[in-house]
C-alpha cells in the first residue's frame, strides 16, 4: 500500500473536487419500450456522460425505470455537468511513477481537479504545493491528439527550439498532456533536450480525466502510484506522457470525451499571462500575493514552431 496516512482533510482535498455523474440521460432512445430497464439497456445504452447505466451512483437520483419517454415528455434532456454532476473532494493526488523508462527515472506530480476549478487555485498548488519555481515566460503548445509524422529536421528544430527556449527563460510548458500528437512530441523533446531533475522540469499536462487510460490506477489521496503507459490501440482513450513533470487532470463527469479540459486551460493561461510573473520587474509592494514577480506575455507554439 502507498497511502500516506494523515488527520482530516488536506488543502488540495479541501480546494479541489471531482464530477461524478449522478442521472442517466441515454445519448440513443431505447424504442423496444422496456419496462423496467432490461439487461440489453444497462449493457449497451451509454449515457450522454459516457458510461453506462451500471457505472453510475444512485445516492441522490434513481436509476430509470424505462429509457422510452412517457407521453408528453420531451425526447431528449441535455446533458450538463453543472445539472448532472456532483462534487465532491477530490480523490487522486500525489505522483506518479513512470515504468516504461528503464534507464531513468521519471516521475510527476498529477491531482485530478474539476474543470470549475479556479486559476488562482491551481496557480496556488503549483507554487506553493508543488515548489514549482516562478515562471518568467509561459509558452502552451496546442495541436492535435492524432498521430502525425514530423520530418526530422522539423521534429530536431522543433524539439531543441522549445527547450532551449524553456530553460534559457525558465519558461513553463503546457501542452495536453497524453502520449499521442503533439503531445509525444513534446515529451521527446524533453527526453532528448531537458534536464533529468524533475524540480527544473517544469513540463505541464492539462488533460481530460475522462481521456485517461487507466486512470483508476491514480485513485489515492497522497499517494505513490505506479502507471504504464501501454493503453489499448483499440481504445479511444490515450495514456500520459512520462516526460511531463506536472499533471492537472481535468474532471468534468464525462468518460472518453476529449476537450473537457480547454476552458480551464485558457483561464489558467490567461490568468498567468496577466499576473506579473517576472520577479525583476516588480515594484517594491506590488508583488501578487500568489506567486508575485513582473509581467511577460505568454506565447503561443502549434505543432511545428513559434506562431
Amino acid at each position: 500500500m502507498y497511502f500516506i496516512k494523515k488527520k482530516g482533510k488536506s488543502w488540495i482535498e479541501e480546494t479541489f473536487f471531482r464530477r461524478e455523474c449522478i442521472k442517466f440521460i441515454p445519448s440513443s432512445w431505447d424504442q423496444h419500450r422496456c419496462i423496467p430497464v432490461c439487461q440489453v439497456c444497462q449493457s449497451l445504452i451509454r449515457c450522454c456522460c459516457g458510461r453506462l447505466m451500471g457505472e453510475h451512483s444512485w445516492q441522490e437520483s434513481c436509476p430509470p425505470t424505462s429509457l422510452y419517454p412517457s407521453p408528453g415528455q420531451g425526447m431528449e434532456e441535455e446533458w450538463s455537468m453543472e445539472a448532472h454532476t456532483r462534487a465532491s473532494p477530490t480523490d487522486a493526488y500525489g505522483i506518479v511513477d513512470f515504468q516504461d523508462t528503464a534507464t531513468r527515472v521519471c516521475r510527476a506530480k498529477y491531482v485530478r481537479v474539476g474543470m470549475d476549478s479556479k486559476p488562482e487555485a491551481l496557480l496556488q498548488l503549483m507554487l506553493r504545493e508543488w515548489q514549482m519555481e516562478r515562471p518568467k515566460l509561459l509558452l502552451t503548445v496546442h495541436g492535435g491528439s492524432e498521430n502525425f509524422i514530423l520530418p526530422p529536421k522539423v521534429k530536431q528544430a522543433f524539439s531543441k527550439g522549445l527547450i532551449t527556449a524553456a530553460i534559457s527563460t525558465g519558461a513553463w510548458i503546457l501542452t495536453d498532456g497524453i502520449n499521442t500528437g503533439v503531445s509525444k512530441y513534446v515529451g521527446e523533446a524533453v527526453k532528448l533536450f531537458g534536464g533529468h531533475n524533475l524540480r527544473k522540469r517544469n513540463t505541464i499536462g492539462i488533460t481530460p480525466w475522462g481521456m485517461i487510460d487507466n486512470n483508476m490506477d491514480l485513485i489515492g489521496r497522497d499517494v505513490f502510484r505506479p502507471y504504464q503507459p501501454l493503453g489499448n490501440p483499440l481504445s479511444k482513450r490515450a495514456c500520459l506522457n512520462g516526460f511531463h513533470s506536472h499533471f492537472l487532470l481535468v474532471d468534468d463527469g464525462t468518460l472518453g470525451k476529449p476537450g473537457g479540459q480547454q476552458g480551464l486551460r485558457r483561464k489558467l493561461e490567461k490568468h498567468i499571462q496577466l499576473l506579473k510573473i517576472h520577479p525583476r520587474e516588480t515594484e517594491p509592494g506590488s508583488a501578487c500575493t500568489v506567486c508575485g514577480g513582473g509581467r511577460r506575455p505568454c506565447h503561443r507554439i502549434n505543432s511545428v514552431g513559434l506562431c
